[in-house]
């Protein structure tokens, strides 16, 4: 595992930031749109030489982030995620094989991780103000946590075909990976139709494939956590991978001096307290990414990177160190990392 120490400004703002280059070439070059989707932005960019396909895209992907944020959002009454979690307990609702597939992708990351990831945690999430009950200015008592953790348990969802199931009072939150399932589905369609060189974006996470004008791959910047610039970190060169990041740097509420995060420890009820500031994943598919990036940062400074190890995980950490910070990262994403011209 590569160790490199250096000294930055303390504490900051840290986001995954994207370098569209069209190169030399003025054809084909880089063209694409932006929107709202999910409560966030999002951002896409392809290789083509004929921008009227931007606006014979525009409504396919409007079209097809709605149809996910039907399936998927908690801040939408009637999703199907959202009358699922309506359910009394011992109760099952048959959905799309999309959210069936979340599901299940999204358990398998609970085993894996012995329940660091648990996309049962949705009543702490939003006990502590992070949720859509809205933002709070002063953290829960021990009591109310304590009696929230029994409702936490992935192991009480279960998926059979397209049918999902509680055993009891459980409410599924896919925050940390339905952004990820977004950006896979709109690379699905950029690929229907044709386009192989692109990137996709939703709220930071992001989708590369194929080349940029000049057989470049795409380059993507890690921001430097520091307070009032916005300095880059590190430049990965990816191609055809899903890359996410998270983080404790921005969603977070303060009392009488004491900062909570908006990443919530499954296995305790409360904000993640750790050094690991943020770290980034690469994945073949962004909603994997997504999941595992959250799960190690909620396993923190130590634990995460040792099971990124253990499990051939390409990710990149950033660890409070002082007033300054540290980085570390795995082999699998050594091979990406480029000098910082």
């Amino acid at each position: 595992m590569a160790v490199v120490k250096r000294y930055l400004k303390w504490p900051a703002a840290l986001l995954l930031a994207v370098f569209v280059l069209s190169g030399c070439s003025r054809e084909p070059e880089v063209i694409g749109f932006s929107g709202m989707t999910m409560g966030t932005t999002y951002s896409i960019r392809w290789v083509d030489t004929d921008e009227g396909r931007i606006e014979t895209l525009r409504p396919l992907v409007d079209d097809l982030l709605k149809q996910v944020n039907q399936q998927m959002s908690t801040y939408i009454d009637d999703s199907e995620l959202s009358r699922f979690n309506a359910l009394p307990a011992g109760a099952s609702l048959e959905v799309s094989p999309q959210l069936a597939e979340v599901v299940s992708e999204s358990l398998r990351i609970s085993r894996l991780s012995d329940g660091a990831f648990d996309v049962t945690v949705g009543p702490l999430v939003n006990l502590w103000g992070f949720g859509p009950d809205g933002r709070i200015i002063k953290a829960p008592s021990e009591e109310k946590v304590e009696s929230l953790r029994g409702e936490v348990g992935y192991q009480n969802i279960s998926v059979e075909g397209d049918r999902l199931t509680k055993s009891g009072n459980q409410y599924v939150d896919l925050s940390a990976i339905a952004k990820g399932y977004g950006v896979d589905e709109v690379a699905a369609l950029l690929e229907q139709q044709g386009i192989k060189d692109y990137l996709v974006e939703i709220g930071g996470e992001l989708r590369a494939s194929g080349l940029k004008p000049g057989e470049q791959d795409w380059r993507i910047a890690i921001e430097s956590p520091v307070v009032g610039e916005r300095d880059v970190e590190r430049i990965v060169s990816v191609s055809d991978t899903g890359i996410a990041t998270s983080g404790d740097y921005r969603n977070y509420f303060e009392e009488n001096g004491q900062r909570f995060s908006h990443t919530i420890d499954p296995r305790t009820g409360r904000p993640i307290t750790h050094k690991l500031a943020s770290v980034t994943v690469l994945r073949p598919k962004c909603y994997e990414a997504d999941a595992l990036a959250t799960t190690l940062t909620v396993l923190g400074d130590e634990a995460g990177p040792k099971f990124a190890e253990e499990h051939g995980i390409a990710a990149f950490f950033i660890i409070k160190q002082g007033e300054g910070f540290i980085e570390r990262s795995t082999p699998e994403f050594d091979k990406f990392l480029q000098e910082v011209n």
